[in-house]
């Protein structure tokens, strides 16, 4: 056989062998990669499912309590619609009054010997229904008849009201209601409302992970079925209950909470479900059910603070097996026609191969491989070869310059793309790319913590404004130069990610050691700053994310960390905040009330609520306190405590005090033209207001001067911590105001920080006894002692003292025994809207 057939056949059956190895190498690859994709694609399945399991128990748990509130609101529409005595009540006229009231049903129950039974009802099947073997809940029907207070740790207790947690009906196990008790002693009977099937779980069909689970199923190919195992009941006995000749499993002892169970392999589900539990890992195994090849993963899931269990996720292992065989048929299939062209280049290639040109084609294929650029390749041939060999050097010199400037332009083109050019810093690109590899790093070497630092200049855009966009830039790099002197020489990464923006990556540093460097790097940066003859100061406020605590992904870590640095910017700054779950959900939440917060000034929907202080020596009303209320279309009622602190970080308090004065003031001196004992006016301020204490003093005059409101009328309280800000010029404003006529309170006295030097030198004329103090108070005076230090404290500085909180008499009696006339609470009247003010106190 001739060498070029030769080398023919030996060309073919190296490139075939070369070929089949790829494919078998390739099929092993795609197979692993195919299940390492099937597991991660089954962690974010099971860790949605799991958040909306979470989420659901906690919107559930609101709904819950809002459905009370309901149910309450109508248990008092429905006693006022009633006679007092039961045999008066028809059961066609509960029904009625249920659909008007759009609830589902109403029963009254009654006391029948040593039992508590239905005695009327909108439900003819709760009509003579017993109570007595409900445990719990028949004890809470005792204490509700007694009037005592309910001791069941379930459910929601309000004042002559109790509501029992969702659950299915003892008197129908075919529904599943939400039920309400309410009783005041002025009925025989106990009113019981209650919402059923649609009404409950129009929210679990709405927010549970149910259609999250359907939308995985539907949607995401390959996946059969998922479940959400109870593990204390699967595989076990049906835990039935038997109750008014009724069978029923209760909701929570379910051994499916949520999904279906059609794939069934019981016994090996339970001892699985059982493993991963104990192990706290998850499992797989490849069965055959329902006549097709499933791959069934099992994945515990334990919360703080609930119980546990187990998501079951059954994946079509068919699409695996299918799709790894049309990989392979493709391969082979490609590899055929390029097995045909190889076996004809090899021929071309074989003939062209000549004893003359060999030393040519070496030195040209050195040149193909990138090597031996300008190389002279000498040759005393005149012919067609010798042109060849000339115009090869050519190419040759020529290949070399170019390569050179090639390099050297890469090598300058790859720094400015992975560098800052101000600061020289590594920038954003290549900081992500550091961040992966050292996230791989750490799952290698078993390093326990990478961190993500972000780092915002504090006010940088004011400072570039007033100083220039040149010497802005300058102080970027100083900055910058600063951060890197504080760092440590290893195992930390310095980046600019833009504008005013710097992340930091730790790896294999402690949490604790990560925030004190943090705080070196903040002290430093916050040292002044010289730029030409200017002096600047600048603070940082930082964000801290960990892997692989808070995440394993690394765009979620860069997120996180920039999330807990805006959590710093809110408390002004200047801050270093670490990331936590909640900061996401509460931002979501605090945007919403700031948006509706912001619409509802505009709009006028603010109200002031008028609440009334006591001198109870006399029994007289000497003064009002204005509180500002919210009741919000889409929010309902939105507790003070909840949107004012939202207001001071938006900068909307100032807006809600102005209402406030502004329909206070006008409505108090309406009120003192027409009463004949004056009252005066208590307002709140916040300590954001203190920020610029004389603009502050210039627009209480002014509200003042506008409403022809007497400044000895008017009261300003304000907290402890109030104290603390600009405190040498919020001082002077309090002198200032207290010598226009105003008195100052210092409110919720006691649960701040106030010294005995402060209280001495500021002109403060009453303090306000905290109503948590208050409420201590037991009826045989114990828990006392720091009202009464309190008391004793304001008498010894000559300072006059209100109670806030006094709802019992033996409070009152206390107060007034030790000293305290004037007090606050809901013994006299909870906070109340300026009509209700006039007819409760006014117009008698």
């Amino acid at each position: 056989m001739s060498i070029k057939k030769k080398l023919s056949v030996f060309f073919t059956l190296l490139v075939l062998c070369i070929l089949l190895a790829n494919n078998t190498l390739h099929y092993i690859r795609s197979k692993n990669r195919l299940i390492e994709f099937n597991k991660k694609e089954i962690t974010l399945v099971t860790e949605e499912i799991a958040y909306e399991v979470e989420n659901s128990k906690n919107s559930a748990s609101y709904m819950e309590n809002r459905m009370a509130q309901e149910l309450r609101t109508a248990s008092i529409a429905i006693q006022d619609s009633l006679p007092a005595d039961y045999h008066d009540v028809s059961n066609d006229q509960l029904k009625r009054l249920a659909k008007k009231l759009m609830i589902s049903h109403i029963t009254l129950l009654a006391p029948a010997g040593d039992d508590i039974i239905g005695v009327k009802s909108s439900d003819p099947k709760e009509i003579n229904m017993s109570t007595k073997e409900w445990g719990y809940w028949y004890t809470s029907f005792r204490q509700l008849l007694s009037q005592q207070t309910i001791t069941t740790k379930k459910g929601v207790t309000l004042p002559h009201f109790w509501s029992g947690p969702i659950e299915v009906a003892s008197s129908n196990p075919n529904h599943i209601d939400k039920w309400g008790y309410y009783y005041d002693g002025s009925t025989n009977y106990i009113i019981d409302p209650y919402f059923r099937d649609r009404h409950v779980l129009d929210f679990e069909k709405r927010f549970g992970p149910t259609n999250v689970m359907n939308r995985f199923t539907e949607n995401l190919e390959g996946v059969l079925e998922l479940t959400v195992f109870n593990p204390k009941n699967f595989g076990k006995r049906n835990q039935n209950v038997y109750l008014n000749g009724n069978k029923y499993i209760k909701i929570k002892d379910q051994p499916i909470w949520y999904g279906t169970y059609t794939y069934r392999n019981t016994e090996r589900d339970k001892k699985s479900i059982q493993e991963v539990l104990k192990t706290g890992k998850s499992q797989s195994y490849l069965a055959e059910i329902n006549h097709k090849k499933v791959l069934k993963t099992l994945v515990p899931i334990k919360e703080k603070n609930t119980p546990a269990y187990v998501i079951g996720v059954v994946y079509d292992y068919g699409l695996i097996e299918k799709e790894l065989q049309q990989e392979l048929i493709k391969h082979l299939l490609l590899s055929l026609p390029f097995i045909f062209i190889v076996l004809i280049i090899s021929f071309i290639f074989s003939t062209s191969i000549t004893r003359p040109i060999k030393h040519i084609m070496e030195h040209v294929n050195q040149i193909a491989k990138g090597s031996n650029f300008g190389k002279v390749l000498n040759t005393r041939r005149k012919d067609e070869l010798g042109g060849l060999v000339a115009n090869i050097n050519h190419l040759s010199h020529f290949l070399k310059t170019y390569v050179d400037d090639l390099k050297k332009s890469q090598e300058e083109s790859e720094y400015h793309a992975y560098h800052d050019f101000l600061t020289g810093l590594p920038n954003r690109r290549y900081f992500k790319e550091q961040l992966n590899r050292r996230l791989i790093e750490s799952k290698e070497k078993s390093i326990r913590h990478v961190a993500v630092l972000f780092m915002d200049i504090d006010r940088f855009k004011d400072i570039n404004d007033t100083l220039g966009h040149s010497k802005g830039d300058q102080l970027i790099q100083l900055i910058a130069n600063r951060i890197k002197e504080c760092l440590p020489s290893a195992n930390s990464f310095l980046t600019r990610q833009g504008g005013d923006e710097f992340v930091i990556l730790f790896s294999d540093f402690t949490p604790e050691e990560v925030k004190g460097i943090t705080e070196k790097i903040m002290a430093y940066v916050q040292q002044p700053c010289y730029i030409d003859n200017d002096e600047v100061f600048v603070s940082i406020s930082s964000g801290l994310s960990f892997y692989p605590e808070h995440s394993t992904n690394l765009d979620t870590l860069i997120t996180y960390a920039d999330v807990a640095m805006y959590a710093s910017k809110r408390q002004g700054g200047s801050k270093v905040s670490i990331y936590h779950d909640s900061l996401n959900k509460k931002q979501a939440e605090k945007v919403h009330i700031e948006t509706r917060l912001r619409k509802a000034i505009q709009k006028g929907d603010i109200d002031v609520y008028y609440q009334p202080k006591i001198e109870a020596k006399r029994n007289v009303i000497t003064g009002v306190e204005a509180l500002v209320r919210w009741n919000d279309a889409e929010l309902g009622f939105v507790s003070p405590e909840a949107f004012i602190p939202i207001a001071e970080e938006a900068g909307l308090i100032q807006y809600l005090w102005e209402v406030v004065m502004k329909k206070a003031c006008s409505q108090v001196s309406e009120w003192n033209k027409v009463s004949d004992e004056k009252m005066t006016l208590a307002v709140n301020f916040s300590p954001r207001q203190f920020q610029d204490p004389v603009v502050l003093v210039n627009e209480i005059k002014h509200f003042l001067s506008l409403h022809r409101f007497d400044p000895a009328w008017f009261e300003m309280e304000i907290t402890e911590s109030t104290l603390l800000m600009n405190a040498e010029e919020t001082i002077k404003a309090l002198h200032l105001l207290k010598k226009y006529g105003i008195s100052i309170s210092i409110d919720d006295f006691g649960t701040g920080y106030s010294s005995l030097s402060y209280l001495k030198k500021l002109p403060i004329d009453c303090l306000k006894i905290d109503r948590s103090f208050i409420q201590d108070i037991q009826e045989d005076y114990s828990n006392s002692e720091i009202a009464q230090a309190i008391i004793s404290l304001s008498q010894s500085l000559k300072l006059e003292v209100i109670a806030e909180g006094v709802e019992e008499e033996y409070q009152k009696a206390f107060l007034m025994k030790n000293g305290c006339d004037h007090m606050q609470g809901y013994l006299f009247s909870k906070p109340l809207a300026a009509e209700d003010f006039e007819e409760a106190f006014l117009n008698s």
